[in-house]
């Protein structure tokens, strides 16, 4: 490691984005600190949980491009952690008819085989879903196991040499020089209530504690942290298959908005959520019961949109967003930090590109070098600190 420094790169936060950064930065030699302030598979952020979706059906086709790297990398972290964590069990996209035209164009535009079905048709072949203006079926999607993916990276990533703490919260990042300055390339400390480390880069990938980790340091987008309130529902008849999952467009205008989805959870049912179903929530501090009336609106949906399921929630749960205002994602590098989501609730999916995406971040000697692939949509959105 660069002498002066504890290690190689320090990644802050031990969720799913964290340690796939660390699990690539592992596997290219370095020389890399995991820190977590819980232990690893816990409950407060947002990577637990038995399922996420997959999907590559996307409106946005820069999205369906990354996936599509992802699915890659899925394969390869299967691999080397000797476990199934993709299942390409298939992907219905309904709702408006722009928002359908959007997704074929995407899919066709990468050479994606999917299908047109007609409303007749879908719910006849998925009689247990009652679909809006047709559907369209993509059979690259499906779902990820998030736990078992999580905890996959852990292993993967240490046998790697990755180093390890949890229970340890940080407490800041300090850059060693102003993160303007000439000698902003020269490193960060990150401290904790016990102790601190240095590098000369640090990855910043906290989910809802970014913003609170980072102001003053860098700038940042605006960033809401909500409550999502999901719930698993059982269905009326188990025919030992896993459903598909299902998003439902209600938002023609917003390529990225949409008004519900739906996820199989093998052993449980399949996982139903609402967009709109959430409220700010502060990730320290606020209620993590989930509200009745998000859970009574559930139900409700359910009860029309499901005719396959028991509409009782099972096990209504709550998981945390941390969304910019165009719910784009946040993978950027400025001096010697990076950061790597928020990802607006929709990033579980990307887990090992995106890791990849922060690992070359951090480990290239000029950020802002041409080969350190970037995109427009992924940046910060300024070189420092928003004026005073």
């Amino acid at each position: 490691m660069p002498a002066g420094f504890d290690h190689d790169v320090i990644v802050v936060g031990g969720g799913a984005m964290g340690a796939a950064t660390a699990w690539h930065l592992a596997r290219d030699g370095r020389d890399v600190l995991l820190v977590e302030q819980f232990e690893p598979g816990h409950v407060h952020g947002s990577s637990h949980g038995h399922t996420r979706i997959f999907r590559v059906a996307y409106r946005d086709p820069r999205y369906t491009a990354l996936a599509l790297e992802a699915l890659s990398w899925w394969r390869v972290l299967e691999d080397e952690c000797g476990e199934p964590l993709l299942d390409q069990c298939g992907q219905i996209d309904h709702g408006t008819p722009a928002a359908l035209a959007e997704v074929g164009a995407a899919l066709g535009a990468h050479g994606r085989p999917f299908e047109r079905l007609s409303r007749a048709a879908a719910d006849e072949r998925w009689p247990g879903i009652r679909t809006e203006a047709g559907a369209v079926l993509s059979p690259d999607g499906g779902f990820v196991a998030a736990d078992r993916s999580v905890a996959a990276l852990y292993r993967v990533a240490t046998r790697h040499g990755a180093h390890v703490r949890t229970g340890e919260r940080v407490d800041r990042i300090e850059p060693i020089e102003p993160i303007d300055s000439p000698g902003s390339r020269s490193g960060a400390r990150v401290i904790t209530d016990q102790q601190s480390w240095s590098a000369p880069v640090v990855v910043a990938a906290a989910g809802p504690w970014t913003a609170g980790l980072l102001d003053g340091v860098i700038g940042l987008p605006p960033l809401a942290v909500t409550l999502a309130v999901p719930s698993h529902f059982r269905p009326r008849a188990d025919n030992g298959r896993p459903w598909p999952s299902v998003l439902h467009h209600v938002d023609a205008a917003s390529p990225l908005t949409f008004g519900a989805y739906a996820v199989w959870a093998p052993g449980v049912g399949l996982k139903v959520g609402l967009e709109d179903a959430v409220r700010p929530v502060d990730p320290d501090t606020g209620s993590f019961d989930p509200p009745a009336a998000a859970v009574a609106a559930l139900t409700e949906y359910v009860e029309a949109w499901f005719p396959g399921l028991d509409p009782v929630p099972l096990d209504p749960h709550t998981c945390l967003f941390t969304s910019t205002p165009d719910e784009h994602f946040v993978i950027d590098r400025q001096g010697p930090i990076v950061v790597v989501s928020p990802c607006s609730g929709h990033g579980f999916k990307f887990v090992p590109a995106i890791g990849r995406l922060a690992a070359d971040l951090a480990e290239s000697p000029r950020p802002d070098a041409p080969e350190v692939r970037r995109d427009a949509i992924w940046r910060l959105p300024s070189s420092g600190l928003p004026a005073s």
